[in-house]
């Protein structure tokens, strides 16, 4: 197939395309290369799919790989509304895959633009793009986020998730009700994917995991906020891209025929983990005791996530289960090794 993968440049996308092209499928990927994060790391992501700096800096260039002649890359915001139509026409994808998006709770806080620009316009931008291009499925990031001030556990799908407590959350919930209207109105099968905290090699530096590693190794106390009283269902990133493109390579032609053009899943690792005790996991990985400054819970954030994952099971027989201890591990090698 050939599959449009946005995000490429970010630490979910990069990996999903990834595993796309080593199962053979064409793969066009599409970032903007923002400065959310550092874009060093955004670029050599990139290089590990064959792609030049140098090529990838110019917007809306059409970038061949080196080392792979299935994969190319472009540099283009969501949001243009000539560039992304011309780049689904002139390429005529089969399936969609749409990761990009402006991340993060508390940053939503700060510049609550920049989610409405990319969350919210480009998802539109997209949805439209497969609207009139005879798109065979959807398949685009959702967030745990959704699930807001939700207290029964683990969270469902089929769970109400009407009160989010964060603008990020809030685009999230919006893109899974503009994917039921595309679905409803135009046949086109979408998916949402509501990801549980991913972590592992090449992720993103304003996560936890990066975070406390990197304050550990560098001496410096870390943040820890409610006072340690927070769980979360920590997923590893081969578990989640594993999700993703089963999802995307399952024919969606039951579902049409049965009018199940629109679902939702959760992809997590079906556990609630104690952050007190991930910390734990990252200083044995390091060999060095972390120094804490404990602070009260964050605007935005919740106090517990866990995936229910039941209907993954059923739908596609996946269940995620790499372990803090191996996930944690693969993480701190990778991080010794890219920063050494």
């Amino acid at each position: 197939m050939k599959v449009l993968v946005t995000g490429a440049a970010g630490f979910i996308g990069f990996f999903t395309s990834k595993v796309l092209l080593e199962k053979g499928h064409e793969v066009v990927g599409l970032d903007n290369i923002n400065d959310y994060y550092d874009v060093n790391l955004k670029f050599s992501r990139l290089k590990e799919l064959g792609i030049d700096r140098d090529d990838a800096e110019e917007f809306n260039n059409i970038c061949k790989s080196s080392t792979n002649s299935n994969f190319t890359f472009v540099r283009m915001n969501l949001e243009d509304r000539e560039a992304l139509p011309n780049l689904f026409n002139n390429e005529k994808f089969d399936i969609v895959c749409n990761l990009a998006a402006q991340a993060g709770v508390r940053y939503s806080l700060e510049n609550p633009e920049t989610y409405i620009d990319s969350n919210l316009v480009g998802f539109l931008n997209i949805l439209e793009c497969c609207r009139h291009n005879d798109i065979k499925h959807l398949v685009y990031a959702s967030s745990s986020s959704v699930y807001g001030l939700n207290k029964k556990i683990p969270f469902s799908t089929d769970d109400n998730v009407d009160h989010p407590i964060s603008l990020y959350a809030a685009t999230k919930k919006s893109n899974e009700l503009m994917g039921h209207t595309y679905s409803h109105l135009f046949n086109i099968p979408t998916t949402g994917l509501r990801f549980f905290t991913v972590y592992g090699p090449w992720g993103r530096p304003d996560m936890a995991m990066f975070l406390f590693t990197d304050a550990i190794v560098n001496d410096r106390p870390i943040k820890v906020f409610n006072h340690g009283k927070m769980e979360r269902d920590f997923t590893y990133i081969d578990d989640i891209v594993e999700g993703v493109v089963r999802i995307i390579e399952k024919p969606v032609t039951e579902r049409v025929n049965n009018n199940e053009l629109y679902k939702v899943y959760n992809i997590g690792n079906n556990n609630s983990v104690k952050l007190l005790d991930f910390i734990k996991e990252i200083e044995v990985n390091l060999d060095k005791t972390a120094e804490k400054n404990m602070l009260p819970i964050q605007p935005g954030d919740v106090e517990r996530t866990w995936a229910d994952v039941d209907q993954l099971i059923e739908d596609y027989d996946y269940r995620p289960n790499t372990s803090i201890k191996q996930g944690v591990k693969s993480f701190v090698d990778w991080y010794k090794g890219y920063y050494s």
